[in-house]
């Protein structure tokens, strides 16, 4: 099916040249053969994994385009909906909940209305091609099995992106929505860049204090800070 993963091989994972020797050395050591061995098992056992292509926001945001860093936590768990970018489903899929509040702040602080259905529906695949790196910590999931493949390994390769971002690319924003997000904060250099917080955007969290989702101001804030420093 071309909606799941098919095989354990990260040489069918493609990345942008600036990613590669992270991600290649990644998986030659013990924590990535590692987390190969587990997935190529799950598959053998018959486990549903998505997405097909767990590095995609690799490939689609070379480091050197990073402008904007958002964290997710694992990818989508349903068939047909993760697309390998955090937040992002396939063309034509129903809007998740936390990706309907998205759209609904987006319009609430920049008035952006929200994208045509089904094309390009609920697919940020042009937010990943302009600088938006939509990075999942953990980059497969068992189908209908939330977090099932959170601590096998994925989690050092996606920190590893993260310092690299926060070290050797240009002054960018990191959007750091709940908890989860916001564990990582210690990994970026926060003089260097600029860091927003608030609840995630799931409906359980998205209106409640101490930093409501809905009217965080995160894309005005982030507009206004990029054109400081592109200017500057």
């Amino acid at each position: 099916m071309a909606d799941q993963l098919q095989s354990a091989d990260s040489a069918a994972w493609p990345v942008a040249p600036g990613w590669q020797s992270l991600v290649d050395g990644f998986f030659a050591g013990q924590t990535g053969q590692g987390l190969l061995q587990f997935l190529q098992q799950r598959l053998d056992a018959g486990a549903v994994v998505f997405p097909p292509q767990p590095l995609r926001a690799l490939a689609l945001t070379p480091p050197a385009s990073v402008r904007v860093v958002i964290l997710g936590q694992d990818p989508y768990h349903g068939r047909g909906q993760a697309e390998g970018l955090a937040f992002s489903v396939a063309p034509g899929v129903a809007f998740p909940p936390s990706l309907r509040n998205i759209f609904k702040e987006l319009q609430r602080d920049l008035g952006t209305p929200p994208p045509a259905f089904p094309q390009p529906g609920g697919s940020l695949v042009k937010w990943a091609e302009k600088g938006v790196l939509l990075l999942n910590t953990c980059l497969t999931v068992e189908e209908g099995q939330p977090a099932s493949h959170a601590g096998k390994g994925w989690e050092v390769l996606t920190d590893a992106v993260i310092r690299q971002v926060s070290q050797d690319t240009a002054p960018a924003v990191f959007m750091l929505w709940g908890a989860h997000a916001q564990s990582k904060r210690a990994l970026i250099d926060a003089s260097r860049h600029l860091v927003l917080t608030a609840n995630h955007p799931s409906p359980l969290s998205a209106l409640r204090p101490p930093a409501p989702f809905i009217g965080c101001g995160h894309f005005s804030q982030a507009r206004a800070w990029r054109d400081r420093h592109e200017c500057a």
